[in-house]
């Protein structure tokens, strides 16, 4: 069977609907219509029941105690403004200092920036070359004014899995809150709320099989209690965190994605790992000067992000777009035609940080798929090449950096 072009591998920006989360989720449009918060009459009980049982899905792959612990939010990035917010609003009186990293998805780091503007202390905490926050650098950073550390899960561009495990346990001895950005991570590697310490987690459905438009926040209500203020006032929904109509079709949803990942988690896991190295090793074993960037193997096993020397990424993107969507960053700032923030963070110069591209597989990605898209990757990268001085001048022994060029 001829392939179906373009081929998507960008599932860091979202992936694709899997058809049982749709089946789960359409009786919800039209017979089930209830309201969730309508408690006196079978129609609200109905709805009710089904965002109840979305709780307990959600619960379960996150390793929760409680369901009501996951509260229903509009995606990621609502969450992630719920927690820092309403932690920093919430916690005032008790200290003003808050922990991240400098790789963190946009929506941290410009929570963080406002928070800033309002008189918080943000310390961002720099990665080493693999993208891994070191745990000492962290301890040593922390003040009696921290009320917060908000480290992600695993990098949306990079892959790089933190040792969350020990940032918890860190947080726990010194008696701060912990929150992770999960939204790349839960759902594709195990996450355990409990085992790991952690006491907010964010979490977006569109990025685990399920659609856009809904996400949760996973507040911790024993050892510690977790208080947030909320951000939007109203009917008091969501214990009294988020208020609004929960949408019930999108939250059954959500639930239904989150039972199918926790079954076939590691399975899936392995399988697209197998391909991920295939596609990495077709594209190394042909293309000289290409650096994988995050770790080799602390990382999410569905993605592979790969700077080529001497070519720009959007280059690259253009020579493939037309057959296969990749990215060149995140999804947050892919209309920017700055060098990836994150991959700068890593101590790579401003060239190779614009040169870089980020492949994404997910649970519908074939063999064939990942074949063809790293052939013509290398064909793209080489075209370029060939129409390069710049790599001309290197492949004759010439050091770009002594080259003075005119006009400087």
């Amino acid at each position: 069977m001829p392939l179906k072009l373009p081929i998507f591998m960008d599932s860091q920006s979202t992936t694709p609907m899997d058809p049982r989360v749709l089946e789960a989720m359409l009786p919800y449009f039209t017979e089930k219509f209830g309201h969730p918060a309508s408690r006196n009459h079978p129609f609200g009980w109905e709805a009710e029941a089904g965002v109840d049982k979305a709780r307990e899905q959600i619960a379960t792959l996150i390793g929760a105690r409680d369901p009501k612990e996951v509260v229903f939010t509009s995606g990621g990035t609502e969450s992630i403004n719920l927690a820092l917010k309403g932690v920093a609003e919430m916690y005032r009186e008790k200290g003003n200092h808050i922990l991240t990293t400098t790789i963190e998805q946009r929506a941290s780091l410009d929570v963080c920036k406002r928070l800033e503007r309002q008189g918080f202390e943000v310390t961002y905490l720099p990665v080493g070359r693999e993208g891994l926050v070191d745990v000492e650098t962290l301890r040593a950073a922390i003040t009696d004014k921290t009320i917060l550390i908000s480290v992600m899960f695993a990098n949306n561009e990079i892959g790089t899995i933190q040792p969350i495990a020990e940032i918890g346990k860190l947080a726990k001895e010194r008696g701060i809150i912990f929150h992770t950005d999960a939204t790349q991570a839960a759902g594709k590697v195990p996450v355990n709320v409990e085992a790991m310490g952690i006491d907010l987690l964010s979490a977006t459905a569109h990025l685990l099989y399920g659609p856009k438009g809904v996400g949760c926040l996973y507040v911790r209500r024993k050892n510690p209690r977790v208080r947030v203020a909320a951000m939007m006032d109203g009917g008091g929904h969501e214990r009294g965190m988020r208020s609004g109509t929960v949408p019930v079709p999108l939250a059954v949803g959500f639930g239904k994605a989150a039972e199918i990942c926790r079954e076939v988690m590691g399975e899936e896991g392995k399988r697209l790992g197998v391909l991920r190295d295939r596609l990495q090793d077709l594209i190394l074993s042909k293309v000289d000067e290409a650096y994988v960037n995050g770790h080799p193997t602390q990382r999410l096993p569905h993605n592979l992000n790969i700077s080529f020397a001497y070519v720009e990424g959007e280059s690259v993107l253009m020579g493939l777009n037309k057959e296969s969507a990749l990215s060149s960053g995140s999804a947050c700032t892919s209309s920017t035609l700055e060098p990836s923030y994150v991959i700068a963070a890593l101590g790579v110069d401003s060239e190779l940080a614009h040169s870089s591209i980020r492949f994404g597989l997910h649970r519908f990605s074939t063999e064939e798929e990942v074949d063809f898209v790293g052939r013509r990757s290398v064909e793209v990268v080489q075209r370029l090449r060939e129409m390069s001085p710049l790599y001309e001048l290197a492949k004759e022994g010439v050091d770009l950096k002594t080259i003075q060029w005119k006009g400087e």
